[in-house]
């Protein structure tokens, strides 16, 4: 099988060229071509000599993945299915703004974590994608982009990890990635700029603070360790007060000053005043006294099989209040996408599920969950 080039850094790239004898700067020009300009045909990269354009036609590909659909929202967002093969696919979601265009990557078929809220988590785990697929959904969505906008200027600013998947729990893949997103011979892109999602692997938040530092959102979602239990269940083996330390030792590599907190709306869950007051006095419990974290409320996306509801607008609206009187910085999330099922939750894509995810969460939808106090 030949060798998919979207799967090294540039790091990766210079090791391979070597082995085809051939220098450094050969697997920079190769690199630019391929990331910079989009390139998949070698017989294009004029400037490679012509006996290494033949040996990578033997040898080596820029592997796309196919593009099973796509839809475009009313407000702009565009939706892309992605197969990769053995009945799985992913999802990435293109949201363009007046001063940025985001792309959302995904880095597993399915999740293992089993987010209550999440539609992907109730598909069930299939596999982790490789660097090659990571890269293929961006390395697609920018050349496509540019392409339907006719323009040679980069179109895609910032990149989100919050498609399908834990990213944390695919790193190997994942860093990598990451090194060509911000190669300034590859994507040129701000580690402000690419951010990682998780929903707390602390040892690998660890790590990721050495190998790669980038922007860091954390699924919180409770302001409590028994409510976060029964909505995201990693936190049985890492509860907030590890999540948080760990945060915190993360800031100190970090390309921002804050961490991002994500906080699902869930009616009559996690929404009540007790939940505020109690998650400004967890995050106040941290950080010596300084502000160092940032609160994204989410409006919830339905899907039947959550048993779950969205929280009002007014007590979305009441929650911020609480939270920004108490001086920690909160925005509330505009949906984007909600009419192609592109918003925040919804990516489900079609995923084998091995994990029999649809049948151990069948039995928590009988639960009704209700509000935790202290």
């Amino acid at each position: 099988m030949t060798t998919n080039l979207l799967d090294f850094d540039l790091q990766g790239l210079v090791a391979y060229c070597e082995q085809l004898g051939e220098k450094r700067f050969r697997a920079t020009q190769l690199f630019r071509w391929i990331h910079q300009r989009g390139a998949k045909d070698f017989s294009q990269m004029t400037d490679l000599a012509k006996s290494l354009r033949e040996k990578l036609q033997h040898e080596a590909e820029i592997r796309p993945l196919p593009v099973i659909t796509q839809h475009e929202s009313q407000d702009g967002t565009i939706k892309w299915l992605f197969d990769v093969g053995d009945g799985n696919a992913v999802e990435s979601v293109f949201i363009p703004e007046d001063d940025r265009g985001t792309l959302c990557v995904s880095s597993q078929a399915g999740c293992a974590v089993g987010c209550r809220f999440c539609s992907t988590g109730h598909q069930g785990f299939s596999r982790n994608l490789s660097t090659g697929e990571i890269l293929a959904q961006l390395w697609f969505a920018e050349h496509f982009l540019r392409a339907h906008l006719k323009t040679d200027e980069r179109v895609i600013t910032n990149v989100v990890m919050m498609g399908m998947g834990e990213p944390l729990q695919n790193y190997s893949a994942l860093v990598p990635a990451l090194r060509t997103m911000l190669d300034d011979h590859g994507y040129g892109l701000s580690r402000r700029r690419v951010t990682v999602s998780t929903s707390g692997v602390v040892p690998m938040m660890d790590r990721l603070s050495q190998d790669c530092a980038v922007a860091l959102a954390v699924s919180l979602h409770a302001p409590n360790d028994p409510l976060r239990d029964n909505l995201v269940p990693l936190n049985k083996k890492y509860p907030l007060d590890e999540l948080l330390q760990a945060c915190q030792r993360y800031l100190e590599f970090a390309p921002r000053d804050f961490i991002t907190f994500e906080y699902c709306m869930l009616d009559g869950v996690n929404d009540q005043p007790e939940h505020a007051k109690q998650l400004v006095e967890l995050i106040r419990s941290y950080g010596n006294g300084r502000p160092w974290c940032k609160l994204n409320l989410i409006p919830f996306n339905p899907f039947p099989a959550s048993g779950l509801l969205r929280s009002s607008n007014e007590r979305v609206t009441a929650f911020a209040k609480a939270l920004s009187d108490a001086g920690i910085v909160t925005t509330v999330r505009k949906t984007r996408g909600d009419d192609i099922d592109a918003a925040c939750g919804q990516l489900a894509g079609d995923v084998k599920d091995r994990t029999r995810a649809a049948e151990r969460m069948a039995k928590q939808r009988t639960i009704m969950l209700k509000p935790t106090a202290g």
